[in-house]
């Protein structure tokens, strides 16, 4: 990889790294998005993963850390979204899933991403919410950790807009459950890959992506934490998974034709 485009690299996870954290969310859907616009993304499924999750806890942390802080972290809210997705993204982590079909399974999960967040964005944040209980919250903490898990994201860009269409808690109510629940499906899903022997971090690279999303991160959480509107960093988060996603099923085409 040229000088040139690992500066582009680190600049682009800066400035996901702000646009993520401050809704609340690690960035990892951006982070596998902007790697796989580089040389990095001809590297094995397994490496992209990891590495998208180990900067996902470092950002999760500090959006939760704000959020919490702002007082809007509710623990009934995140609790049973936590219990169910654990156990389910070590799963994910643990099975091994290469070649196109991670292409695939990655690329319609930046689409779904980009679709929930922008179907998110007509949310009123002055209407009367209600909190789930476990049995209505833990289906979905289910499915969003397996799916976290093999695909390499921490899970918030699907557990956001869900409880905000469903009118389980206010957008930054939202951000707060969503940086720990990514926090704790992260880790979950490095344990899992550890586990399975797929464990693969490049430390030397990793300390330069880790300088400049911990201090995007930094910037977004204090931002976001402290700014109600969120429609502008959602809709910029749609055009980047777009571009992502199309570039990797441009790939597939190609490889099939």
């Amino acid at each position: 990889m040229s000088g040139v485009e690992f500066a582009f690299l680190l600049f682009g996870l800066f400035i996901l790294a702000i646009l993520y954290s401050s809704v609340g969310h690690g960035g990892a859907s951006g982070y596998l998005a902007i790697m796989s616009l580089t040389s990095y993304g001809m590297m094995e499924s397994a490496w992209l993963k990891q590495h998208a999750w180990f900067l996902n806890i470092i950002v999760a942390s500090l959006a939760f850390y704000y959020y919490r802080k702002e007082g809007f972290h509710d623990i009934k809210l995140t609790l049973p979204f936590v219990i169910a997705s654990v156990p389910m993204a070590f799963l994910g982590g643990f099975l091994l899933i290469d070649g196109s079909l991670y292409d695939l399974l990655l690329s319609i999960t930046l689409v779904l991403a980009a679709w929930r967040l922008y179907s998110s964005m007509a949310f009123d944040e002055n209407e009367k919410t209600t909190i789930p209980t476990f049995r209505q919250a833990a289906p979905w903490g289910l499915g969003i950790g397996l799916v976290s898990g093999i695909v390499g994201v921490g899970g918030g860009i699907f557990l956001s807009p869900i409880v905000l269409l469903k009118k389980w808690a206010t957008p930054k109510t939202v951000a707060a459950t969503s940086a720990i629940f990514i926090w704790v499906n992260s880790i979950a899903g490095l344990a899992g890959a550890g586990v399975s022997g797929q464990l693969n971090l490049d430390l030397d690279i990793l300390m330069s992506f880790a300088v400049v999303v911990l201090i995007g991160g930094f910037i977004g959480s204090f931002y976001g934490s402290k700014v109600s509107s969120q429609s502008t960093i959602q809709k910029l988060l749609v055009i980047v998974i777009l571009v992502a996603a199309s570039k990797r099923i441009l790939g597939l085409l190609i490889v099939l034709i």
